[in-house]
C-alpha cells in the first residue's frame, strides 16, 4: 500500500509503568501513528468523509494514553485496535509509543515500542 496518513509526535503526559513512582508522578510520552489505506477516492473528491480524520486519531491516542497501563506495549496495541475499529478502511496501522526519560539507571532519550496491525 502506497498511501498513508501520519500523525507524528502526539504529546501526552501519562501514568504508565510498573514502578509505583511512575503511577504517582507520571511522565512525558510521544506517540506516532501511521495508517495505511487507499485515499484515492478522498483525493479525487476532496471529501474529508472519504479519508481518515487526523483529529480523530489524535483524540483516540489521547483517550487511550489517559488510561494507565503497566506496559506501553499494552497501550500501543489498544490504540491500533481502536483506530482500526473506528476506520475499517485502514489496511495496516503502525503505532509507536515513546516513553521519554524512562526510569533507567543511565542516560537515554527514550524507550519505545512499535505495534503493527494488518
Amino acid at each position: 500500500m502506497k498511501h498513508a496518513i501520519e500523525v507524528v509526535g502526539i504529546q501526552c503526559y501519562s501514568f504508565h509503568g510498573c514502578m509505583p513512582e511512575e503511577k504517582k508522578t507520571g511522565g512525558k510520552y510521544l506517540v506516532d501513528v501511521i495508517a495505511h489505506f487507499n485515499f484515492d477516492n478522498a483525493a479525487d473528491t476532496d471529501d474529508l468523509k472519504q479519508t481518515i480524520d487526523y483529529c480523530v486519531i489524535y483524540n483516540i491516542v489521547q483517550e487511550e494514553m489517559a488510561t494507565p497501563t503497566k506496559l506501553i506495549e499494552t497501550v500501543a496495541k489498544k490504540i491500533a485496535i481502536k483506530c482500526k475499529k473506528y476506520y475499517p478502511s485502514i489496511e495496516k496501522i503502525e503505532v509507536k509509543v515513546k516513553k521519554l526519560s524512562p526510569p533507567i539507571n543511565g542516560l537515554v532519550d527514550y524507550v519505545a515500542v512499535k505495534y503493527v496491525l494488518e
